[in-house]
């Protein structure tokens, strides 16, 4: 199958404008294709893909990236399968697909490819197909999600890798080439075979620090983090915020045992440094509390030095309050905006859901913002957290005002989604119509002040929740809302009306 030449020169274009050190050649009878089921821009952000990609090609296996195309409908139409970046191979002459899924809307992406690719979704369709003669590609998963709740993921994929797949993975790829399948991730940390253990996971993996970090290497001017290495600085959070799943948990779960973070794993700076490729011309700095790292202004004064502009994946408002010279360091290393979270509306919920942050230290951040001639202050919230009351939004209007006189503010609101591993797992969706009350009366608050609101949708996120708490039957209902076009009124069909349990969870819980 060739692809037509007007859907494959962007790939070429982006192909060229990359940087950094290719994937090593492997065997071509051990081909291997990483997918990542959203656009190039994305993937190429994501230092988890990257990195899984970079493991296997040093193993030995022929490693080639596929991306969800930009235009799905234009390959659609000209009945294409996607390609891969390195030689405009097709996904479906792959033996193995390795799949990496950051959450659960995601999980369209991945349809999708299959879909365009001529490879049926269904694991069952695909077993079915495969009798008497090679068929269709095997899919093992892995990515962020694992760390959560991959179970409606289960029903497209033939194994999964829950938790860290850094020193599994390999030992996984090597078997299927063995074997024919993926038989042995049973016998592997993390492996997960739905055939095998149905609905019950297993305990996620913890890869050996030996081998961190994990780093990129390849970056693009068309990736969303634009021409940026990417290196872990350190792995894990010793934070205990009850909505996140990267919390600091010392005790597994009395059931699974799955553990899942015994806290943070530091890269000493020395180490990173040595890591940077000399041509790379901005670097990332990777984790969940990276802001958090002893040595952070030490290693940020040394990548400036080294003439590096400077990312880094999240910040802190205690620590930005705390030392000054990390927003002063960000902004001489390229940084416009400087981003916080609150996560809550009031400081009352920011202590119930052990979220340290004060308003004292997020005012200091203005104040850093304003000194450091930052464009913008950004803070990120969550709308809809279990008992906000109207009490609370009226407490971030009047707060919001006094940091917008300070310094300009955008909120980055999301409603919140309680997720699978954390304290808050079964907490009740706030609903859609209460978010979007909430959001207005936010936006009525705050006219005329130097303060946007940039909300993420709130049907979207009901829909994440319901994924977020489902089994295998909210994958299968996933696909039928995605064949019927996916737009919301397909998804409301399959999920039922908002407030109580949908159809197929009823049944699934008997």
């Amino acid at each position: 199958m060739t692809v037509p030449r007007a859907l494959a020169a962007p790939i070429l274009r982006r192909k060229g404008l990359e940087r950094g050190a290719p994937f090593p050649r492997g065997a071509v009878h051990r081909r291997v294709a990483m997918v990542y089921p959203s656009p190039y821009r994305a993937g190429m952000s994501s230092l988890g893909f990257q990195w899984i990609a970079t493991v296997l090609a040093e193993r030995g296996f022929q490693v080639e990236r596929v991306f969800l195309p930009e235009d799905v409908e234009a390959w659609r139409k000209a009945r294409a399968c996607p390609v891969s970046e390195e030689t405009l191979t097709p996904l479906s002459e792959f033996p193995l697909l390795c799949v990496s899924l950051a959450y659960e809307l995601e999980l369209v992406g991945l349809i999708e490819l299959l879909r365009l690719a001529g490879i049926p979704p269904l694991r069952r369709d695909r077993a079915a197909l495969r009798k008497g003669h090679a068929g269709h590609p095997r899919v093992l998963l892995g990515g962020p999600l694992t760390f959560s709740n991959p179970l409606p993921a289960a029903p497209f994929v033939d194994g999964m890798i829950l938790g860290e797949a850094d020193d599994v993975v390999g030992d996984a790829v090597d078997a299927f080439f063995e074997d024919g399948d993926l038989g042995a991730l049973a016998r592997l940390p993390g492996g997960y075979l739905p055939d095998v253990h149905g609905e019950s996971l297993p305990p996620v993996a913890r890869a050996d620090d030996a081998l961190l970090p994990a780093r990129s290497r390849i970056w693009s001017p068309e990736a969303e983090l634009h021409d940026m290495f990417l290196i872990e600085g350190e792995r894990g959070c010793h934070r205990g915020c009850t909505f996140c799943v990267m919390r600091r948990d010392p005790k597994p779960d009395p059931v699974t045992g799955s553990k899942t973070s015994g806290g943070m794993r530091l890269v000493t700076p020395e180490r990173l440094l040595e890591l940077v490729p000399a041509d790379a011309p901005r670097v990332g700095l990777v984790g969940a509390a990276i802001s958090d790292h002893p040595q952070l202004v030490g290693l940020l004064e040394a990548l400036l030095d080294a003439k590096k502009g400077i990312g880094i994946s999240s910040l802190r408002g205690d620590r930005v309050a705390l030392k000054p010279e990390i927003p002063r360091l960000l902004r001489l290393g390229g940084y416009n905006t400087l981003t916080v979270a609150s996560d809550a509306a009031s400081q009352r919920l920011r202590r119930t859901l052990s979220k340290g942050t004060t308003e004292a230290q997020l005012l200091a951040c203005a104040e850093a913002a304003r000194l450091n001639d930052y464009r913008l202050l950004k803070v990120y919230m969550m709308l809809g957290v279990p008992d906000e009351q109207d009490e609370d939004i009226e407490e971030l209007v009047a707060f919001t005002r006094r940091l917008a006189a300070i310094h300009p503010v955008a909120l980055g609101i999301a409603p919140f989604v309680p997720k699978r591993n954390t304290p808050l797992d079964g907490a009740t969706f706030a609903g859609i119509a209460v978010v979007e009350r909430r959001l207005d009366r936010v936006r009525a608050g705050l006219k005329g002040v130097r303060a946007e609101v940039r909300p993420t949708s709130a049907r979207w996120a009901w829909v994440e929740h319901q994924l977020a708490q489902a089994g295998w039957e909210g994958g299968e209902a996933c696909l039928r809302a995605t064949e019927a076009g996916g737009a919301f009124s397909a998804w409301k069909r399959e999920f039922g009306p908002e407030g109580h349990p949908a159809p197929w969870r009823v049944e699934a819980t008997g």
